[in-house]
């Protein structure tokens, strides 16, 4: 009989999925490979890890593998989970969890020879360009026909015996796209985002991993299936903040997109009618011009900011008689944004936020938006007692009711966060309108997610002097960006009017339908301060006592004033100085490289301290 002594042990250092805790060694009586996932025990508990590299005896007892699984981390997964734990400043095991792990099976991919759509001779050219890169940028306009161009690389690179990832920003795009792919690729497609079912992403998962799944249409977490041998990455409307983690890791799947092309040789594609700034100042770009389709569109101001009025009644009567479909863009969902006393100016903010509460009348309530927090309707002013409360600042909500009240026989539905709660309603609500059974679709940012339904006669811009506001150096870019992808949902065929109530007539005029010019003019105000010449890096510093918050940002300040390669932007309280009860500062940094950054980060290291690396939120 072996006794403990002659038999082998095998130590491993093993990383925590989920964990910012620093890998431990872990023994086993079998030989395990490297990336495989196993369970192991952490302070009584059960937790599954990843074996990261053998280990060396140690001179401590160590606990043992409990078992291991036929899930594991290919070098690729491996590679960019150690970029996103050095770049965007989270441990190993956070940023391997967002990756969903191969399973033991040997796949041959067969070549499939699909027809591509019929491309047009302009289409043709941005074809040809774009294929002899290998990281490009497709700048089309609305409605130019980008979308043929990508579905003509997917059945390239299937024909090649290839897979292909075509990410969107939001899932709101993805029933319209869907229609499109299917059309061509039928059941090797795949639809992926957040609001699937549990059932129905493990179906999913299940015929990835038999070879039957080769094109994978989803928002930013599809880049992080265990899809094989992945020839072309499609980042559509790459312009879009969605592609940005809110949470650790706080990536962009748009930056991963082409760290990961590189690593494995696929062919990476970007494309937006409204390219980032930095995107085409850093790689090469087609500028595909003009509509697909035969259009007119006529653009109409209004110097108001938030309201309905005479003028914008005119135009939706206008369109409904002429029997065409209508959307409406405001920034604000809900009924109303501020409830004011007419009599001190003091606005009923959250008790947890140092945010406004909104008004929601279905619920006869108001509502945080931030942490969720409802409480009854006010009536009296809690600081001067005064009965005058006034609701301002329209939201998705209220503009929906009096439009359905002044329109009765017309169909009019709200398209936002707060109605759009399941993959279902979202279907729904995109089939009723592709079908002409909605008139009038009221929404948020969401609309101006690509959307190509071809009746759309007017797009209703309101609110939007609201966004060019904000302390923000990208608040130019985002405004305009947002303001021609919602002028671009009308008259994609045929006539289309645009109107837009705004005090900010002259940017609009001048840019909305030059954005090549725009992009000239901001880069020279960015010059020497901001993307793409300087790297950004904020620090978000939140605690329940506003003390040691601010204890902690005045000690993280020291310790940066010493890196001479770094400058301080900015510093102090946050816009929104206080979440779900916690008090919030800031410290925004910039440097010339990336490195200098980084280094300064790691000195820096604290629980209440949040990194964002190139970040986008300022607030």
């Amino acid at each position: 009989m072996p006794t403990v002594d002659t038999i082998k042990l095998f130590y491993y250092k093993v990383i925590f999925l989920g964990s910012s805790l620093e890998p431990l060694i872990y023994f086993s009586l079998e030989e395990i490979r490297i990336g495989l996932v196993v369970k192991v025990t952490l302070q009584n508990k059960e937790r599954l890890g990843v074996i990261q590299k053998s280990a060396l005896i140690p001179d401590f007892k160590c606990q043992p593998i409990i078992e291991t699984t036929n899930s594991f981390f290919v070098d690729t997964q491996f590679f960019l989970a150690e970029f996103i734990a050095d770049y965007y400043c989270c441990s190993l095991g956070v940023a391997l969890n967002i990756f969903t792990p191969y399973v033991m099976q040997n796949l041959l991919f067969e070549k499939l020879i699909i027809t591509p759509p019929n491309l047009t001779d302009k289409q043709k050219e941005a074809f040809d360009f774009l294929n002899s890169h290998k990281y490009s940028l497709l700048f089309g306009d609305t409605g130019s026909g980008k979308s043929e161009i990508y579905i003509s690389f997917v059945c390239q690179t299937l024909s090649e015996g290839k897979n292909a990832i075509y990410l969107l920003p939001e899932i709101g795009l993805t029933p319209q796209l869907e229609f499109k792919l299917k059309a061509f690729f039928g059941d090797l497609v795949a639809i992926w985002h957040s609001k699937l079912s549990k059932k129905r992403k493990e179906g999913i998962l299940k015929e990835i991993y038999e070879g039957k799944i080769r094109v994978v249409l989803g928002a930013r977490s599809a880049l992080f299936l265990p899809l094989h041998n992945v020839g072309l990455i499609i980042i559509d409307e790459e312009h879009d903040e969605s592609y940005k983690s809110n949470n650790a890791p706080r990536y962009n799947a748009r930056d991963l997109s082409l760290i990961m092309g590189k690593k494995i040789d696929a062919k990476v594609i970007l494309g937006s009618a409204t390219p980032n700034v930095t995107m085409v100042a850093k790689i090469p770009y087609f500028r595909l011009r003009g509509s697909f389709f035969d259009s007119k569109k006529e653009i109409v101001y209004e110097n108001a900011h938030n309201e309905i009025s005479q003028s914008m009644l005119h135009e939706i009567k206008n369109a409904l008689d002429k029997k065409r479909q209508i959307i409406i863009f405001l920034p604000t969902r809900a009924h109303f944004k501020y409830i004011v006393c007419k009599n001190c100016g003091a606005v009923i903010e959250c008790p947890f936020c140092s945010v406004a509460m909104s008004l929601h009348k279905n619920l006869n309530a108001l509502k945080c938006h931030y942490c969720n927090f409802t409480s009854k309707i006010l009536k009296v002013c809690s600081k001067c007692g005064s009965e005058t409360m006034e609701a301002t600042r329209l939201g998705t909500a209220e503009v929906t009711d009096r439009l359905r009240e002044l329109f009765p026989n017309s169909s009019i539905e709200k398209f936002d966060k707060d109605e759009v709660t399941t993959d279902a309603k979202l279907n729904k609500i995109l089939k009723s309108f592709k079908e002409r059974e909605i008139d009038i679709l009221v929404g948020t940012q969401m609309l101006s997610k690509g959307h190509d339904y071809h009746n759309v006669g007017l797009s209703i811009i309101m609110g939007i002097d609201s966004l060019l506001a904000i302390p923000d150096f990208k608040a130019r870019e985002k405004t305009l960006s947002l303001a021609i992808q919602i002028a671009g949902r009308s008259g994609r065929k045929e006539e289309g009017r645009v109107f837009i109530q705004s005090k900010n007539q002259d940017f609009f005029a001048k840019f909305l339908q030059n954005y090549d010019e725009f992009i000239e003019e901001e880069k020279k105000i960015r010059e020497g301060l901001f993307p793409p010449f300087r790297k950004l890096m904020r620090l978000l510093i939140s605690h329940k006592i506003e003390q040691k918050a601010k204890d902690i940002t005045d000690k993280a300040v020291e310790i940066l004033k010493e890196h001479k390669d770094i400058e301080i932007v900015g510093c102090g309280k946050a816009d929104i100085a206080k979440i779900a009860n916690k008090y919030r500062y800031f410290v925004l940094i910039r440097s010339f490289g990336v490195k200098p950054l980084l280094i300064a980060a790691k000195f820096i290291k604290n629980d209440a301290i949040q990194i964002d690396m190139d970040p986008l939120s300022f607030s």
